[in-house]
């Protein structure tokens, strides 16, 4: 049963991404402090960010207006690897910009679910389909922690900056594993610390919903990931991150103790080897 303190966490990161959904319907900038949210009524300022986080000029071009919104941490097709015809899930889609890149690169034959628990979010990501006629993208409610998807659907699972928000991480694993095909993939762009946080910004709701303060110890999260089931397990820290989360929380000294990370790995079986997956 989730304790009292989980389910207020999960509710404050519910409100607040539906007020960034809320301020991106209304072209007003983002309204949650300290996040981990570039959402602007200019487009110059949120291209900025975007290419900062890893994504193309090309990037932008292929998605709705609107489904950019400045969020995550990274760009998680760059280790995605994906192929036509695979069926993807992201976890925490939002407005559907990483969905939206994928349903590109799968193709026709291919197949994209994204999983959001916010409803302001998920109406959003449906408008914005509807909008760029994307048949091949769905979008579903659902925590992450329990994916309203039948057992061993993905050929691979992308999130970004999402995972590190829910109070129940070892779940997301748990689901994530049981929804992958035999040697399905995970390729993650997320938040990790790098260093035990100080009591006072692990308990700040602020810093939770700005993605920072829920973020666990590598070898916390890799111990996670093992016990789900996963082989293969790779979580690349990427130092330059410290950069840009410093914005996140200007003066808090949280880049001292978090930072941006790729993180993979394999469901164990299928056709995948050391050589690559067929």
């Amino acid at each position: 049963m989730m304790s009292v303190k989980a389910d207020n966490v999960r509710q404050h990161v519910r409100k607040s991404y539906a007020e960034v959904a809320e301020a991106s319907n209304d072209g007003d900038c983002c309204g949650v402090e300290s996040s981990c949210c570039g959402v602007s009524d200019d487009a110059v300022i949120n291209t900025l960010i975007s290419t900062r986080l890893g994504y193309s000029e090309d990037d932008l071009t292929k998605v709705p207006d609107g489904a950019d919104m400045g969020l995550g941490c990274g760009n998680p097709r760059a280790i995605a690897s994906l192929k036509e015809g695979e069926v993807v899930v992201d976890l925490g889609s939002g407005g559907g910009f990483d969905a939206f890149l994928a349903a590109h690169e799968v193709g026709e034959r291919g197949h994209v679910i994204g999983i959001d628990m916010t409803p302001t979010m998920l109406s959003k990501a449906r408008h914005n389909a509807e909008k760029g006629k994307f048949s091949n993208v769905e979008f579903r409610l659902a925590e992450i922690e329990h994916l309203p998807i039948a057992d061993n659907t993905a050929d691979i699972i992308i999130s970004n900056c999402v995972i590190n928000l829910s109070p129940h991480k070892e779940l997301v694993f748990a689901d994530a594993f049981r929804v992958l095909k035999p040697g399905g993939r995970l390729a993650i762009s997320d938040v990790v610390a790098t260093a035990e946080m100080p009591d006072e910004m692990k308990n700040d709701p602020v810093l939770h919903a700005g993605c920072m303060a829920g973020a666990s110890l590598i070898d916390e999260l890799e111990a996670m990931m093992a016990a789900a089931g996963f082989e293969k397990i790779s979580i690349k820290p990427k130092d330059e991150s410290r950069e840009f989360i410093r914005d996140w929380a200007p003066g808090r000294g949280v880049e001292a103790y978090v930072v941006s990370a790729y993180i993979e790995a394999v469901k164990p079986g299928g056709c995948c080897s050391d050589s690559g997956c067929c």
